[in-house]
């Protein structure tokens, strides 16, 4: 058993020990999957291991871009593709914006990273806003900003250079959204992918990509005795280019699919409660699996589709590219589902799960939130609990929103 962790870019024999010692402290401390792998080094099929059972994740360059950035979603097992519109609309589904009642909102969001082996420096922050350009159209931007802390430098034999390094990646985007039906929306979002992982020189340099997201929601009002709102959610994220850190190696961004489902109900005047429901999968091939020949001692391809392809066709080829058949293509979707509790519009309590298989990484994780609105002012916060006793990067550790909504009258 060993920890397998996102490769954000390939070692080459002629690379410096500066550059393997600091290349590998960002992959350490990146957003890595923390799956406990059964896959040998070489990425080949272990001995009495059938294709389904094979510890096979998928892994992307930049995997930030997937962490949940607010403690709204957060604390709702990562749900948000069709939890009412909020500030932080502009990550899960970028059509609610078009939903919401106020003229404009902005929103921070501070995420601690590996906090829990003891590590002070690395995080996430999340700037997102929106405005309103009339009722039935709106704007929205945001920044995503992931320090990997200070790492210290290393010279050819090993010894400390006497510096350090920033490894840093950040994201920005805008998106619009409008109504095109009286209960539809839809959202489009454009982004700017920026990845530092390792000083640059003639060989290796920062890492750039652009990406799009397209959303939409449905919407529909339910009367009776307890009235409610039914909202389905769907978001296609990151469908962009492949983003390259040298001239020889390129790597997939973490194109992904949401869909949701969700159902919100008006108790009575004081009190509202929501039920929200998320699927995920990568639109990323799925590696394939590999033997020794016992003749040739030449490692051969026994299962699954070459990786090596191009965007549009890794896409399509990642909902039928797996080992182990349509079994392990059902493994790689993951479940985030949540409730949440409003008394008066003014506190929340919130819980949730979020589910991933324990071949495709094993994240599994309750947990718990709350909310506070005061006039324009709220403050959430999150708190995740692993449930399989694996560490996870946000393991007991506490997140916190701050939002600012103007002419809220909810």
């Amino acid at each position: 058993m060993r920890l397998g962790f996102c490769i954000y870019l390939q070692i080459e024999n002629f690379m410096t020990m500066r550059h393997i010692l600091a290349t590998a402290v960002a992959i350490l401390l990146s957003f890595s999957l923390f799956a406990q792998l059964k896959v040998d080094d070489d990425g080949s099929l272990s001995s009495g291991q059938s294709y389904g059972d094979h510890y096979n994740v998928i892994t992307t360059a930049v995997s930030f871009l997937t962490i949940t950035p607010d403690s709204r979603a957060g604390a709702m097992g990562d749900a948000g593709a069709a939890t009412t519109s909020d500030v932080w609309s502009q990550h899960s589904n970028a059509s609610k914006y078009a939903l919401e009642d106020d003229d404009f909102g902005v929103g921070l969001s501070y995420t601690p990273w590996l906090s829990n082996l003891g590590i002070k420096d690395i995080n996430l922050i999340y700037l997102a806003g929106y405005k309103k350009l009339d009722k039935k159209e709106a704007v929205g931007a945001s920044l995503c900003y992931f320090s990997l802390g200070e790492i210290e430098a290393y010279d050819e034999d090993g010894n400390k250079a006497g510096y350090t390094i920033s490894p840093q990646e950040y994201s920005f985007d805008v998106s619009y959204s409008r109504f095109l039906a009286d209960n539809f929306v839809m959202g489009m979002t454009g982004r700017f992918i920026y990845s530092n992982l390792v000083p640059s020189d003639d060989r290796y340099h920062a890492g750039k990509a652009v990406a799009a997201d397209i959303s939409g929601t449905y919407f529909k009002n339910f009367k009776g005795s307890l009235p409610g709102l039914l909202t389905l959610g769907f978001n296609f994220s990151n469908i962009g280019s492949k983003i390259s850190y040298s001239e020889d190696n390129k790597d997939f961004i973490p194109a992904n699919m949401k869909l949701g489902a969700g159902y919100n109900v008006e108790i009575d005047q004081y009190n509202r409660f929501g039920v929200y429901f998320d699927i995920n999968k990568l639109l990323v091939p799925t590696p394939p699996l590999y033997q020794t020949n016992e003749t040739t001692k030449a490692r051969e391809m026994v299962a699954g589709k070459d990786d090596n392809v191009s965007v549009p066709q890794g896409i399509f080829q990642s909902f039928a590219d797996a080992p182990g058949g349509f079994k392990e293509e059902m493994k790689e979707f993951t479940l985030g589902i949540g409730a949440e509790y409003w008394y008066n519009n003014q506190f929340a309590v919130r819980a949730g799960y979020f589910n991933e298989a324990e071949t495709k990484g094993d994240r599994k994780y309750f947990t718990a939130g709350a909310g506070l609105r005061l006039n324009v002012f709220g403050l959430d916060f999150s708190y995740l609990i692993p449930v399989n006793g694996k560490n996870s990067p946000l393991a007991n550790t506490f997140r916190f929103s701050l939002v600012f909504d103007f002419n809220n009258e909810k």
